[in-house]
């Protein structure tokens, strides 16, 4: 797969990001380069380097797009984008791959680049977990920033936003793992709160620097919310991402209860009042997490996958499953396919569950959530079912603004009901 094509001044070279082989969507994207005239075989810049070239930090405030490579005037390197520990950073590589710089560092989520002609400035946007996007202003080489916009300083100005502390931890399989606490805005520590754990969707992205309008929202409202980016995300390279091919719920499970049991040692966290929530992914996750513990008191399966079976046949990406799962069909695999469905384990969940679906949502339909709902009523769980009209899969993102209001509203009135 090649996209984001790029050729150099002299229009001799090729740059592109792009990945080696079909349907291994845990595979970095990389940098490549190869001769317009196919005198060489195409060169990946950044493989030994093991970077995912995207933007990919996800978010609910308007996602960093990615840009195209950007050729140096003398075409002798090239700036490019990469998802890093929860940033999105830009750096610059040789076209023969020795030497790699690092112009934007780590600390939030860069979007679209421009140069000036020169290329002695950069401008750019980059949004932060304590600030929206903004259009920044760099001299390269200089690590002075000038702010061109200012949108929201005044809002921002009159409200406490809620701090956020970074935590670095041991995953269940000894892997270093990143993950965020965010706190209430008038956070006392010597109190106990209720808390939220959220989960990405993806799966293969990050969570990281950039701001959440939901996080905040909960964190607003007395709750500790807390997430992370456990195996099988983008950031932390390949072998990170595919931990997961084949085996959902297994590894990324492991981490997530992980992070939670570091979570629940908190003083200022009252384990019987944890909840968890996400969507897509995230909403796989959270009916897998519900069907095999019953730690949580709370919990909102969001634009869910329960049943693989029926996804092969009615998703956008019907078939693309069978790769993920590594189980072919449902005629060839469905014990795999099976097995590795939520709505299995659905039948005696102790964990009252609301379920959030959209009913234009073509990449999980809403025969998704339907299963999901009918087998935790029939299993005789506490749920309800919120359905959206009109709405796609991104309604958190995109959707209607009445419905996204809504949307937040539900899942703080589900969680309010049980944990408060």
């Amino acid at each position: 797969m090649k996209s984001n094509l790029s050729f150099s001044p002299d229009g001799k070279w090729l740059a592109y990001l792009g990945a080696e082989g079909e349907h291994l969507d845990y595979q970095n994207t990389s940098l490549w380069v190869v001769p317009v005239d196919g005198s060489e075989p195409a060169k990946n810049l950044t493989k030994k380097y093991d970077l995912h070239t995207t933007a990919d930090v996800i978010t609910d405030f308007g996602s960093a797009d990615t840009v195209a490579p950007i050729w140096s005037n003398d075409g002798k390197s090239i700036y490019f984008q990469a998802a890093v520990h929860g940033s999105t950073v830009l750096r610059r590589i040789d076209i023969d791959g020795k030497n790699m710089t690092e112009i934007i560092g780590e600390g939030g989520a860069l979007g679209t680049v421009s140069f000036d002609k020169s290329q002695k400035q950069v401008a750019y946007f980059y949004g932060s977990m304590y600030d929206t996007p903004q259009i920044h202003v760099r001299e390269l080489g200089s690590s002075t920033v000038r702010y061109l916009t200012h949108v929201n300083r005044d809002l921002f100005a009159s409200i406490k936003l809620p701090k956020v502390e970074e935590v670095w931890y041991k995953g269940a399989d000894g892997t270093d793992l990143q993950g965020w606490i965010m706190f209430p805005p008038n956070f006392d520590p010597n109190k106990t709160y209720p808390s939220i754990l959220e989960i990405h969707g993806g799966p293969w992205t990050q969570y990281g620097k950039f701001f959440m309008h939901e996080f905040n929202y909960f964190a607003s409202n007395g709750y500790v919310v807390y997430f992370t980016n456990p195996r099988g995300g983008r950031g932390y390279g390949e072998k990170h991402s595919k931990a997961i091919w084949g085996i959902f719920g297994g590894p990324d499970y492991d981490d997530i209860m992980k992070f939670t049991d570091l979570v629940a040692r908190k003083p200022y966290i009252d384990t019987k009042r944890m909840g968890v929530t996400g969507g897509s992914y995230g909403g796989y996750m959270t009916l897998w997490i519900v069907g095999h513990t019953n730690r949580f008191k709370s919990a909102v399966a969001q634009r869910v996958v329960s049943n693989w079976v029926s996804m092969w046949g009615s998703s956008d990406f019907n078939w693309l499953f069978q790769f993920w799962a590594k189980s072919g069909s449902p005629q060839e695999g469905i014990n795999r396919l099976w097995d590795m469905s939520p709505v299995k384990y659905l039948g005696e969940v102790k964990t009252p569950t609301l379920i959030i679906h959209s009913e234009h949502d073509h990449r999980c339909p809403i025969e998704q959530g339907e299963q999901a709902f009918v087998a935790l009523k029939r299993g005789g769980t506490e749920t309800e079912f919120v359905r959206f009209p009109e709405e796609p899969h991104g309604l958190s993102r995109v959707g209607r603004t009445d419905r996204r209001i809504a949307r937040l509203n539900h899942i703080l009135r589900w969680m309010d009901k049980y944990l408060k």
